[in-house]
């Protein structure tokens, strides 16, 4: 189970790597956004995920861990699908921020349940997987935007949402 919500943490955090340090270039280069709108795209991510953070306690308290990951795994695919495949910038903007509020609990929320199952060395486990997306995130996308373009390679990030939804569910199954 420390596996599993690892592997979620990991989904989460792949994202957040990938928005960080491609967000930008995407809407620069795929859109023809300036430098400073480029730069919202991140902002609208992070501005999104702060606001969902903050409502965490009490989604979690209404909706339970396993809604609330599951959900968020949905909400950050649909996000990052409409940002990375945008026609234009402002349907990327609020692609970014939906991806922003989908990721938003997902790994506190995955750590939590990665404690319950083994205390301290499971959300120690479940961390480090975690973190690992979130260093393979950047790379990953660099080598999948040489190989078939930033927007698609962005899409990997809409998979390993979709990845981490249903694994919560089978866990909370």
């Amino acid at each position: 189970m420390v596996l599993l919500f690892g592997l979620i943490a990991l989904c989460s955090a792949y994202g957040e790597g990938a928005i960080g340090d491609w967000g930008a270039l995407h809407l620069r280069q795929d859109l023809g956004a300036g430098p400073g709108l480029a730069a919202a795209g991140y902002a609208a991510f992070a501005l999104a995920e702060a606001c969902g953070r903050l409502a965490g306690s009490w989604l979690l308290l209404r909706l339970g861990q396993t809604r609330v990951l599951v959900l968020g795994g949905l909400t950050a695919c649909a996000g990052m699908l409409a940002a990375a495949l945008a026609p234009s910038l402002p349907v990327a903007l609020v692609g970014f921020a939906l991806t922003g509020l989908g990721v938003a609990n997902m790994f506190p929320a995955a750590m939590t349940r990665a404690g319950l199952v083994a205390g301290p060395n499971g959300v120690a486990a479940a961390s480090t997987l975690g973190y690992a997306g979130f260093l393979l995130g950047p790379p990953t996308i660099g080598f999948l935007a040489t190989a078939v373009g930033l927007s698609a390679g962005l899409t990997t990030v809409s998979v390993l949402a979709l990845v981490a939804a249903l694994l919560a569910w089978l866990a909370g199954s």
